[in-house]
C-alpha cells in the first residue's frame, strides 16, 4: 500500500480547515481516482483526550487519503496516529505548517519548524505506533529565522527519525503579524529553495505547495524533478481544472471526469447523507465550483447557495440547478 500512496503523492489536495472533510473529499474522489487526498487537520488531543472518534469518519471510496494530525506530544502523537492507522488511513501526516493562533497556542503547527528536536522525536513515536507512514508537512521556515539553513537542518534532523517523504510549503510563516489568510498569500514564494532541497536530499520524496493553480504547473514541477505537487485552494474553488484531467495528464492513465456525471454521480450520496439526518448544504457547499469558468456557473452557484438550507431540501435542487448549466451549455 506504501508504494500505492507514494505513487499517488504525485499530486495531492492540500488538508484545509473546514474544507476538506468527507463530503468534499468524496466529491474530489470522483473526479480523480489517484490523486492523494488529506483531511482537515485533526489534533491529537481531540481524539485522545476529548474521545472525538467522529473526526476520524470516512468512506472507503475516498482512498488512497491520509489523515492530517496537529499535535506536539509524542506519546499522544503516537496514539492519535494508531487511531488513524485503525480506521483505515493510508497515511498519517504531522502538520508543521499550520499559522493559526489556535495551532500556536497548543505549540503545533508552524510553530515546530523551531523544534526540529522535537519534530524528530513525535515522527519516531508515529512511526513505532503504526505500519502505514507516517509524512510531514512543513515550511520553508518561520519569522526570522533563514530558510536556507533553517529547512535543509530541519529535513536532516527529521529525515533521520524515518521520515522519508516531506510536503514543504514554499512560504515562511509569519507567526506574529500576519493572519493565516494573510500567511497563504503575503510571505513570498521560494520554489527554488524547494528544488535545492530535492538535491541535496536524494533520498527523500519531497512535494512542493502554495500558489499552484493548474496542472500545467504541475507538470512543470514534475518534470523539473520534484516528487509530488499538493494544490490547495485552486483544488477546492475549481476542482474541475485541476482533477478532471488529472488521472490521464499526471498518472498516465485514466478517463477525463465529466462534471455534469460528476454532479450526477453525487446524488446517491446526497440520499444516504439526508436519510442519516445530514443536511443538503453539508454536501453542496463543496459542489460550488464544479462548473467555475464554465456556461452556467454563476446560476449553479446560486441555485444551489440559496436554496440548500431550506428546509426539505434534497438531490432535486441539484438536478435544478443542473439544469441550469445544460441550459446554458
Amino acid at each position: 500500500m506504501r508504494s500505492t500512496v507514494k505513487r499517488a503523492a504525485r499530486l495531492s489536495v492540500a488538508p484545509m480547515m473546514d474544507w476538506t472533510d468527507r463530503h468534499c473529499r468524496y466529491l474530489h474522489r470522483l473526479m480523480s481516482r489517484e490523486t492523494l487526498l488529506y483531511t482537515e487537520m485533526v489534533t491529537a488531543p481531540a481524539l485522545v483526550r476529548g474521545g472525538a472518534m467522529h473526526l476520524l469518519d470516512f468512506s472507503p471510496e475516498e482512498h488512497p487519503v491520509a489523515l492530517q494530525l496537529g499535535g506536539s506530544d509524542p506519546a499522544e502523537l503516537a496514539e492519535a496516529a494508531r487511531l488513524g492507522a485503525d480506521a483505515g488511513y493510508d497515511e498519517i501526516n504531522l502538520n508543521c505548517g499550520c499559522p493559526s493562533d489556535r495551532v500556536q497556542s497548543g505549540t503545533f503547527g508552524a510553530v515546530l519548524m523551531k523544534d526540529p528536536g522535537r519534530v524528530a522525536e513525535c515522527v519516531a513515536a508515529m512511526q513505532a505506533a503504526v505500519s502505514v507512514e507516517v509524512t510531514v508537512k512543513c515550511r520553508i521556515g518561520v519569522d526570522d529565522q533563514e530558510p536556507e539553513e533553517v529547512l535543509p537542518e530541519f529535513l536532516s534532523r527529521v529525515g533521520a527519525a524515518g521520515c522519508e517523504r516531506f510536503i514543504i510549503h514554499a512560504r515562511k510563516a509569519w507567526l506574529e503579524g500576519l493572519s493565516p489568510k494573510e500567511n497563504r498569500d503575503i510571505p513570498p514564494l521560494d520554489y527554488d529553495l524547494v528544488q535545492r532541497m530535492r538535491g541535496m536530499f536524494g533520498g527523500l520524496h519531497l512535494s512542493v505547495n502554495g500558489g499552484i493553480t493548474s496542472l500545467d504547473q504541475v507538470e512543470r514541477f514534475l518534470e523539473a524533478g520534484l516528487d509530488g505537487v499538493m494544490v490547495g485552494r485552486a483544488a477546492y474553488h475549481d476542482p474541475t481544472s485541476i482533477l478532471a484531467e488529472a488521472d490521464r495528464r499526471i498518472f498516465g492513465r485514466g478517463e477525463v471526469a465529466d462534471p455534469v456525471a460528476v454532479a450526477r454521480a453525487m446524488l446517491p450520496y446526497i440520499e444516504v447523507h439526508l436519510a442519516a439526518g445530514g443536511k443538503l448544504g453539508q454536501v453542496t457547499r463543496h459542489m460550488l465550483g464544479l462548473f467555475a469558468g464554465r456556461p452556467g456557473a454563476r446560476q449553479w452557484r446560486r441555485v444551489l447557495s440559496e436554496g440548500a438550507h431550506k428546509p426539505g431540501a434534497g438531490p432535486e435542487l441539484v438536478e435544478a440547478a443542473l439544469g441550469s448549466v445544460l441550459a446554458a451549455a
